[in-house]
């Protein structure tokens, strides 16, 4: 699969851009902090609902630069997916700072976690080095990512068990409480409390330990391919239930981790045994949230034992092996690699030069051209912020924008898709300054081979395109009224910022480029 056509609105420092994507390599050039992660990071919230970057949300809502200009309240995410070259979708997501966050899919209202699966995307990024030297919590999120696109129905589960979870250490934590105070902890409701989350945490490590399984092989197999070592990779699950309580002699399968309600019987013996000390404590000492995945280069932990760059191929090699195993069920996941190549040497550059020829789609993140392997064939965008209109893409010639005119994807009304209707109240008041910011609309192929036959300096006036619609995923045309494909047109479909005319916060006042 891929993402041929990507739409953002107020998503980071972006506060509108539009752009079509071409199938395999692409290269996001530019220098530090000029907003090229954040577009591989809307593509890569998509199939998660997490970040690699950060834990809030509310960090993905763009943040004004100047304090004359409004607030937006939310974000938009738009995104159509190709598979097998035929089949298309369209996927929205509408990120709400303080709120629920609302889907579509295909312009059809649907529950955020329907989304999840229909985008498929592996990360590497130099975050990914705490997968090898960070705490169990990065290695157990890093579990859950592969599970939930895997399994969407996963991410419920887990929701459900971080809800427990809060739940049984806040009547911890207020028994412990009540014994410091010299009075009996009122337990009345923890037998309740304890069948559930024994439930819940079987079924977390259930599937982390299924994940794990999976994953030895082909992250072993990644390895020996990048570094090239004499020591291979190995992984294994450390339960926390194995660390507290042990096998039960008298049943054999309790020490099967895929059995859920075998785990399930063994968390609640562990509760009994464990509970003075969890009074004493405040805390819940067993259950999924302390399971870790187990990494050994040979005989030797690679925590606090292998070098940086051993350690770099480790945490490589587990995002290599996270693609081998999405791939297995006939979708290839699109591959990130965001500004990992300056932190590679040449012998694991190459390594994963060739591993990214079996990706549909890859898109890079670079500061520097010259770290991009020669040997991939890929289409290069110049990204560049600006202080008063946020990011913006970067043409090295007056030209480019005339010579990629054929592929723009333009309309003339922003506000023609409907469905995501948030309030006036809570949305963006609408002002000349905010209803006329400009919109970034490329076509990839187009603008690369512009800029690579100019070889001219960067010119930064010629970057920014005029304001357009980034409505382009409904077929429609609202301007003109007319079906696009029915002109033997090749339109992208990116809805546009608002759903409704209602929808005051996201509708244009003045200089829209109508389509041709």
């Amino acid at each position: 699969m891929r993402v041929s056509h990507l739409a953002l609105d107020d998503f980071r420092s972006w506060k509108r851009v539009v752009l079509e994507l071409p199938a395999g390599p692409l290269v996001f050039l530019g220098h530090n902090g000029q907003g090229k992660t954040n577009l591989v990071e809307a593509i890569a919230y998509l199939s998660t609902f997490s970040s690699h970057r950060v834990s809030a949300e509310g960090a993905l809502v763009r943040i004004p630069t100047h304090e004359e200009d409004p607030a937006p309240a939310r974000a938009f995410v738009r995104v159509k997916t190709v598979r097998d070259e035929d089949r298309e979708q369209v996927v929205e997501l509408e990120i709400v700072r303080g709120k629920a966050n609302r889907a579509r899919i295909n312009r059809a209202n649907v529950r955020p976690r329907e989304i999840l699966g229909l985008v498929r995307t592996v990360v590497f990024a130099p975050e990914d080095l705490q997968l090898v030297r960070g705490d169990p919590s990065v290695r157990r999120a890093f579990l859950d990512e592969i599970a939930i696109q895997m399994h969407p129905l996963y991410a419920q589960i887990k929701a459900d068990f971080d809800r427990v979870l809060r739940q049984r250490a806040a009547i911890m934590k207020h028994a412990q409480s009540q014994l410091r105070r010299g009075r009996t902890p009122d337990l009345s409701t923890i037998e309740v409390w304890d069948e559930r989350f024994a439930e819940l945490s079987a079924k977390v490590s259930a599937t982390r330990f299924k994940v794990a399984s999976l994953l030895c092989e082909p992250a072993a197999r990644a390895y020996d391919d990048v570094a090239d070592s004499h020591r291979h990779l190995e992984l294994s699950f450390d339960a926390s239930i194995d660390r507290t309580i042990g096998t039960n002699p008298d049943d054999p399968g309790s020490g099967d981790l895929g059995d859920v309600e075998a785990q399930q019987r063994r968390l609640l013996a562990a509760f009994d045994r464990m509970r003075d000390q969890e009074i004493e404590r405040g805390v819940n000492l067993v259950g999924a949230h302390r399971d870790d995945l187990g990494l050994k280069l040979g005989r030797m932990p690679v925590k606090g034992f292998a070098s940086h760059g051993e350690s770099w191929s480790v945490a490589l090699a587990l995002r290599l092996g996270c693609f081998d195993l999405l791939r297995l069920d006939g979708q290839t996941p699109i591959l990130i690699l965001d500004d990992v190549f300056a932190e590679l040497d040449s012998k694991r550059r190459a390594g994963l030069a060739t591993r990214i020829n079996a990706a549909d789609q890859v898109i890079i993140t670079a500061a520097v051209e010259a770290d991009v392997p020669p040997e991939l064939d890929s289409h290069v965008l110049k990204i560049h912020w600006d202080p008063v209109l946020g990011s913006q893409v970067l043409f090295e010639e007056p030209g480019a924008k005339e010579s990629a005119e054929p592929g723009l994807v333009e309309s003339e009304d922003p506000s023609g898709s409907e469905g995501f209707e948030p309030s006036v109240s809570e949305g963006v008041k609408p002002s000349v300054s905010d209803s006329a910011r400009p919109t970034t609309t490329v076509n990839v192929e187009s603008a690369t081979s512009d800029s690579h036959e100019s070889g001219a300096a960067e010119n930064e006036s010629s970057g920014v395109c005029e304001s357009v619609n980034p409505d382009v995923l409904g077929g429609v045309d609202p301007a003109i009224g007319e079906d696009a494909e029915s002109k033997g047109e090749r339109r992208a479909e990116i809805p546009a910022s608002a759903s409704s005319p209602k929808d005051e916060a996201f509708v244009p006042e003045a200089d829209t480029v109508a389509a041709s």
